[in-house]
C-alpha cells in the first residue's frame, strides 16, 4: 500500500469566495454540523489507527479547501464528500480511496493541483481524484459533446482503477438522495442521465443494491406524478397481497425441512420502478401487475438450491418458461440464483429467488465484493475476470471510437444487455445481449472473425447473418481470406464492440479511398492551370500546408475526396505558390479539363446515386457532397436540378469502357391482369441474361398491375435488351424505366 507524506498535513489557504456546489446562486440556510464523527467510527471498525489518522488528515485538508462553500440546500460544502465516504465505506474500500473520495471535487472547485493532492496524499490518491474531475478547462462544441468527453475519460480511468467508478456512483447516490433543491428542469436532466449511464454501470458491475436505489430515486425525480400516483397504489394493495405472500412464506417455511433443506426465507417487494418498466413494456395497468411481492430462499449451498426448486414446485405449480438458470450460466456481471415463478393461493404469481449466502453476498455487492468478503476467492477471481475481461472492451472500443459521443453511444449498447447465451462450435459459451446476430458473435470471439466474416451456420444450417440468435444456439461463422465488413452490418449488429469495429474499418476504408479521389479530382482541376499533380514542387505545398495549418498533403486529398475542400480552389493556390517558386507570371493557362473515369466499382468514396441508378451507358455528372465523396447521377436527374448553380461542386465524369461488374436499374412495367403474368415476365427478363433483385407490385384501377422490378444490368444496351425480350409479353402495355421523381421514362 502507498504511503502519504507525515501526519498533521499542512492545510490549503481557505478558498474567500463562497460558491454553491452546482453553480447556481442560493440562499444560504446555514451551517449544520458535518458528521465525520460517525464516519471516523465506521473506518475504525475495519481500517488500522494509522490508516484512519490518514483519512482524518483528508478530511481537514477538503474541509479547508471547500471552506466558504455551500450545497444548494445550505450545507457546508464539506458535508457532501464526507457523505460520500460513508458510502464507499460501506464497501470497505482501502484508505487510498477513502483519501480519494474526500477530495474528490477539490481539483474541480478550488485552486488545488493534483501535483499538490500528490505531495500531500500520495500518487495513487492523486490519480482517482484526476479521474474523477470534469474537463472543465476544454472548451466543446456542445452540452452534449463536454458531457460525452467526461463520460470517457471516467469509464477510461475506471478501466485501469475499478476504484473510480465505484467512488464516482457513491458520488451519484448521494447526489440523487438530496436532490430535492435542484430546479426541475435540471433534476430531471440528472435523472435522465443517471438512469441511462450510472445505473446500467452500477447494474453491470453487479452493484445491485445501488442501481436499485438509483432507478427508484431517478424514477421519483423525472416522473414525480407517476411515481405519487404508483406509490399510493402499491399503498392500497399492501394488504391484500401480503395476505398471499404471507401464506406462500409460511408454506415454504414448512416444506424446506421436510426435504432436510437449512434455509433463511425472505419475503419481498418488487422495486416500484421495476413495476412502472413493465407497466410501461407490457402496456399493463397496475391491476394487471400481480408479481409485485416475491420470496428470497437463502441456502447453505449449490446442491440445496436445485433441492429447493424440486421442494417449492412440489407445493404450487411453476409458470412454463420462467425457470431460470444463472447458477449454472451466471450473468455477465457474476450474478448466480435460480428463478422460478409459482403460481401461488389465490392464482396469484409469486417470483423465487434461490440463492446460496456466498451468491447473495455479490448479487447485493458485486465488484465490491472483493473488498467486503474475501472468503470466497474462486468466486471472486471469476467476478474479476469478467470485470476486466469488460474493461479491457472499453480499452478496445476506446482506441477504435473517434468522437467521444460515438465512444459513448458503443457503451451504452453494452450496458442495456437482456442476455442470450449461445456455443462456439467448440462448446464454449458466449453471453451476448438480446437480439444479437452472428455478427455481433463473429466481433465477440475475435475481430478479425468479424472483419472477414462471410457466412454463418446456427445449428449446422446456414443461415443469413442477420438471423437473431437465441439461447442455446451454437453458431459457426465462415470466413474469407479478402472479405470486409459490410456497411450493411450497422442496421442490426447489437454490441457496441461490433458496431465500433465495423465503423473504425469502413473510416480507414474511406480515408484511403477518398485520398484516392483527391488525387484524381485536384489532377483534374490542374490541368486547366497547365500542372499535374506530378509537377506540383515541395515548396509550393509547404507553403499551402503551412498558410491553412494542415500537417499532410494526405489530410488535404482526403478533404478532397469527401467534398470537405473544392478541387478547382485547392488547385488555384497550388499554380499560384508554384508561379511564385519558378518566378512564372501568375495567369490562368485555359486547358479542357479531362473527365474523371467512372467503373462504379470505386467503393465507399464514389457513390452511383440511389436516386436515378446511372449506368454505363448514361450521360452522368458527378457531384461532391461534403463528408460523402463523389455521387454520380444521371445528366437528367430531378433530385440536383436546384444543385446546378453550385458549380464549384460539379465534376466532369465518363464512364470507363471495361467496367466489369453488374448494376440496379429500376423498370416499371404495366400488365393487364392475368394469371401468371408476373412468371412470364420474369421468364423474359431471365432469357435475357439478367437477375432480378426485387418486385413490387401496385394494382391500378382494378385491371391493371404496375409491376416495379429491380435487375442488374452490365449496361444501357443490356438494358434495351431486358427491356425489349419483357415487351413481347403479350400482356404488357407500357414498361420504362423509373425516374428519380417517380416519373417513367
Amino acid at each position: 500500500m502507498e504511503t502519504a507524506s507525515a501526519i498533521p498535513v499542512p492545510l490549503p489557504t481557505p478558498n474567500p469566495v463562497a460558491v454553491p456546489a452546482d453553480g447556481v446562486d442560493c440562499p444560504v440556510s446555514g451551517e449544520p454540523a458535518v458528521d465525520f464523527a460517525g464516519l471516523k467510527t465506521k473506518l475504525q471498525s475495519y481500517l488500522k489507527p494509522e490508516d484512519v489518522a490518514r483519512v482524518e488528515a483528508a478530511y481537514e485538508f477538503s474541509a479547508s479547501a471547500h471552506e466558504g462553500q455551500f450545497r444548494i440546500s445550505g450545507e457546508p460544502y464539506v458535508s457532501h464528500p464526507v457523505a460520500v465516504t460513508g458510502i464507499v465505506a460501506d464497501w470497505h474500500l482501502d484508505p487510498q480511496a477513502l483519501i480519494a473520495a474526500l477530495l474528490h471535487d477539490v481539483m474541480e472547485d478550488t485552486h488545488i493541483s493534483k501535483q499538490e493532492i500528490a505531495e500531500r496524499f500520495g500518487k495513487t490518491a492523486a490519480e482517482l481524484v484526476d479521474g474523477l474531475s470534469k474537463l472543465d478547462k476544454m472548451e466543446f462544441r456542445s452540452q452534449e459533446e463536454a458531457q460525452a468527453e467526461n463520460f470517457r475519460k471516467m469509464l477510461l480511468a475506471m478501466a485501469s482503477d475499478l476504484r473510480v467508478i465505484l467512488i464516482k456512483l457513491a458520488d451519484r447516490l448521494h447526489n440523487m438522495r438530496t436532490l430535492e433543491c435542484v430546479r426541475p428542469a435540471k433534476r430531471r436532466r440528472i435523472a435522465n442521465e443517471t438512469l441511462e449511464i450510472y445505473a446500467p454501470i452500477a447494474n453491470r458491475l453487479g452493484l445491485n443494491t445501488l442501481f436499485r436505489e438509483l432507478q427508484e430515486l431517478s424514477f421519483e425525480h423525472k416522473f414525480p406524478m407517476r411515481y405519487r400516483a404508483l406509490s399510493k397504489a402499491i399503498k392500497a394493495a399492501r394488504g391484500n397481497r401480503r395476505e398471499v405472500i404471507g401464506k406462500v412464506l409460511k408454506s415454504v417455511d414448512e416444506r424446506l425441512p421436510q426435504w432436510n433443506i437449512t434455509a433463511d426465507v425472505q419475503g419481498r417487494e418488487k422495486h416500484l420502478f421495476s413495476i412502472y418498466r413493465k407497466m410501461v413494456e407490457k402496456r399493463l395497468s397496475f391491476s394487471q401487475v400481480l408479481d409485485i411481492y416475491g420470496l428470497r430462499v437463502i441456502v447453505q449451498d449449490v446442491p440445496s438450491c436445485y433441492l429447493a426448486i424440486g421442494a417449492l414446485h412440489s407445493m404450487y405449480k411453476p409458470v412454463p418458461g420462467k425457470f431460470k438458470d444463472y447458477i449454472a450460466l451466471p450473468k455477465a456481471n457474476g450474478y448466480q440464483s435460480l428463478h422460478t415463478t409459482l403460481i401461488g393461493p389465490f392464482g396469484t404469481p409469486v417470483e423465487i429467488q434461490v440463492r446460496t449466502a456466498e451468491m447473495h453476498h455479490i448479487a447485493e455487492s458485486g465488484v465490491a465484493s472483493h473488498w467486503l468478503y474475501k472468503d470466497d476467492e474462486k468466486t471472486l477471481t471469476e467476478l474479476q475476470q469478467k470485470t476486466h475481461s469488460w474493461l479491457q472492451s472499453l480499452l478496445e472500443l476506446q482506441s477504435t471510437s473517434g468522437e467521444a459521443t460515438e465512444f459513448l453511444e458503443h457503451v451504452k449498447v453494452d450496458l442495456f444487455p437482456s442476455e442470450v447465451y449461445v456455443f462456439t462450435p467448440q462448446g464454449r459459451i458466449l453471453s451476448l445481449p438480446k437480439g444479437s446476430t452472428p455478427v455481433d458473435f463473429a466481433y465477440a470471439v475475435h475481430t478479425d472473425i468479424g472483419n472477414r466474416c462471410v457466412a454463418c451456420r446456427v445449428n449446422n444450417d446456414l443461415m443469413p447473418l442477420r438471423t437473431e440468435l437465441r439461447n442455446g444456439d451454437q453458431v459457426e461463422i465462415i470466413t474469407a481470406a479478402h472479405a470486409n465488413p459490410n456497411p450493411a452490418w450497422l442496421s442490426y449488429v447489437r454490441t457496441g464492440k461490433a458496431r465500433a469495429q465495423i465503423r473504425h474499418f469502413l473510416k480507414g476504408a474511406q480515408h484511403e479511398e477518398s485520398v484516392t479521389l483527391g488525387e484524381r479530382l485536384l489532377n483534374q482541376a490542374l490541368r486547366v492551370y497547365g500542372l499535374t499533380l506530378g509537377q506540383i514542387s515541395t515548396f509550393a505545398w509547404d507553403r499551402f500546408l503551412r498558410d491553412r495549418g494542415v500537417k499532410s498533403k494526405k489530410e488535404i486529398l482526403s478533404d478532397i475526396g469527401l467534398g470537405s475542400r473544392l478541387p478547382a480552389i485547392v488547385a488555384r493556390r497550388l499554380s499560384h505558390a508554384q508561379d511564385q517558386e519558378s518566378g512564372r507570371p501568375d495567369v490562368i493557362k485555359p486547358k479542357p479539363a479531362s473527365a474523371i473515369l467512372i467503373s462504379g466499382s470505386e467503393g465507399i468514396a464514389v457513390q452511383l446515386a440511389p436516386c436515378c441508378q446511372p449506368i454505363p451507358g448514361d450521360p452522368i455528372i458527378g457531384l461532391i457532397r461534403k463528408g460523402k465523396g463523389l455521387e454520380v447521377h444521371r445528366h437528367d436527374c430531378t433530385a440536383i436540378a436546384k444543385l446546378r448553380g453550385d458549380r464549384g461542386r460539379w465534376v466532369d465524369v465518363e464512364w470507363e469502357h471495361s467496367h466489369g461488374r453488374m448494376f440496379d436499374v429500376t423498370m416499371r412495367v404495366l400488365t393487364k391482369e392475368a394469371r401468371g403474368v408476373l412468371a412470364r415476365v420474369a421468364s423474359a427478363i431471365s432469357d435475357a441474361d439478367c437477375n432480378i433483385q426485387n418486385v413490387t407490385m401496385d394494382q391500378e384501377q382494378g385491371i391493371y398491375t404496375a409491376l416495379n422490378l429491380t435487375v442488374q444490368v452490365r449496361d444501357r444496351m443490356h438494358l434495351a435488351l431486358v427491356m425489349r425480350a419483357v415487351r413481347r409479353v403479350p400482356e404488357v402495355l407500357r414498361i420504362g424505366r423509373l425516374k428519380s421523381d417517380g416519373r417513367v421514362g
